[in-house]
């Protein structure tokens, strides 16, 4: 749950109330928006009054499943069609035919909160016969009449801070538990979800120790933190978690944070897992370095009190004078070393920055290296520029497996991956740390100037996917 969402090829709806002894039905997730607007709303309101209202019942439909509100509370299906819990589904119902059109264009946009990942829990009501925080029905139809947009409709309600996502992917969404005990000496992303889980849950639950690297590494601090859970809500205390302990977690966390609420505080881009955890500083050397390089040049083209660092991977005087030069601009001790919270800060900056540009901004320099890293199941507009990339050198080297751009990270995406890893002569792993991100770069860019590698040249150095 703590990554991009993706929307769904189907949902499952319950026709009843949570507890009803009612049938679920699985429709797909176009055709089940459409359903809901032509139950919810009047075809003939203008346009824009109809797109803000099929916007917030996408977003309060994928917050459901994002949160799995329901699956880890027990239930077997995604949503209700119950207007007391819910939006109202008519199975079988007429659609009309503005509505499935408009659904059509946009069944795959959300609101979210800028700088939050989750869908926006996007509360609504009628505005006449019921009120509420969320939006009015009615409300934006006057709005609308005024000539207001559909996002203008739309921040009059939610607030001036959403953004709406456009074009995530679509994909087959199972459950998310990972099919298999997670415990000490388990490594993957999976362990990382637990770890953030958990530790934002000890701040209501302060019995839980705090785990103080979220490395992805089930380690003894992991086991402690998530013994501690078990014993606080009445599960096995093995230290291990399976199915039950996992959906627990899932379910209190959701709770503390509210994210299936208006008021959500968010999975904002700090609790996401970070590439780095220790201090970077003058005379320092590598990939973390480079990033932090990366994003200051970035940075730099908005920000004209930040001066451009040479990206070499070498924390020198130049390096040093851009960090200060970003800590002055940004409110934190200007120490030119970066510590946690430059590193978050010089992330959300960077990818604030990204979100307002299309991957084809950068087409013609580097794109620097995301954060984090990209691992099967990753998805978004960085997934895209790799996908991008990988297609490209794949087209200029039958070594390289051809990759179509889906912006989703699977197994296509995988095998690409590895292919250019054994390509370089380095390990396939089948993820994309820097220094592959930073290999792939240079190759495409290579390869658009006419610089193509042939397979008889050496492997490059030993950086490969970490």
């Amino acid at each position: 749950m703590v990554g991009t969402p993706f929307i769904p090829e189907t949902i499952t709806v319950h026709l009843g109330t949570p507890d009803s002894a009612a049938e679920n039905v699985t429709v797909s997730f176009a055709d089940y928006i459409k359903n809901v607007a032509s139950s919810e709303i009047y075809p003939t309101w203008p346009e824009n009054a109809l797109r803000a209202n099929i916007y917030a019942q996408i977003s309060y439909a994928l917050n459901r499943v994002y949160t799995e509100y329901y699956r880890s509370q027990g239930y077997d299906f995604d949503i209700t069609n119950s207007t007391a819990f819910d939006q109202s589904f008519v199975r079988n119902r007429d659609i009309f035919e503005n509505i499935s059109r408009i659904v059509d264009e946009i069944f795959n946009d959300y609101i979210r909160r800028q700088g939050f990942i989750e869908p926006l829990f996007a509360a609504f009501c009628d505005g006449r016969e019921v009120t509420c925080d969320g939006l009015s029905q009615w409300g934006s139809v006057a709005l609308a009449n005024q000539g207001r947009t559909p996002y203008e409709i739309l921040t009059n309600y939610y607030g001036n801070d959403i953004d709406i996502v456009q074009d995530a992917p679509v994909q087959s969404i199972d459950e998310s538990y990972p099919g298999e005990v997670l415990e000490l000496g388990s490594s993957d992303q999976e362990v990382r979800t637990i770890q953030i889980q958990l530790n934002r849950i000890s701040r209501d639950y302060p019995l839980i120790p705090k785990i103080s690297q979220i490395n992805g590494v089930f380690g003894d601090e992991t086991e402690d933190a998530v013994r501690a859970f078990q014993g606080i809500f009445n599960l096995e205390q093995d230290g291990r978690v399976g199915k039950a302990t996992w959906y627990r977690i899932k379910r209190i966390f959701v709770a503390v944070t509210n994210l299936a609420e208006l008021n959500s505080e968010g999975i904002r881009i700090a609790d996401i897992p970070k590439q780095f955890v220790t201090e970077i500083r003058p005379g320092s050397q590598g990939n973390p370095v480079r990033v932090i390089q990366y994003y200051l040049s970035i940075i730099s083209i908005y920000n004209n009190v930040i001066p451009a660092t040479t990206i070499d991977g070498i924390f020198g005087q130049g390096t040093e004078a851009s960090v200060r030069a970003f800590q002055g601009a940004y409110g934190l001790d200007t120490t030119g070393i970066v510590n946690e919270a430059t590193w978050d800060k010089m992330t959300e900056v960077y990818l604030g920055i990204l979100a307002q540009n299309p991957p084809q901004f950068f087409a013609s320099e580097s794109v620097p290296y995301p954060g984090q890293p990209l691992v099967p199941g990753s998805s978004g507009d960085a997934v895209r520029v790799l996908q991008e990339r990988l297609s490209y050198i794949s087209g200029q080297n039958n070594a390289i497996s051809p990759v179509e751009v889906t912006g989703y990270f699977g197994d296509q995406t995988v095998a690409a991956v590895n292919s250019f890893l054994a390509f370089e002569g380095l390990p396939q792993n089948g993820f994309v740390g820097p220094g592959a991100w930073q290999l792939i770069e240079e190759e495409y860019l290579n390869l658009r100037g006419g610089e193509a590698k042939t397979a008889g040249q050496s492997p490059g150095s030993a950086v490969g996917g970490e």
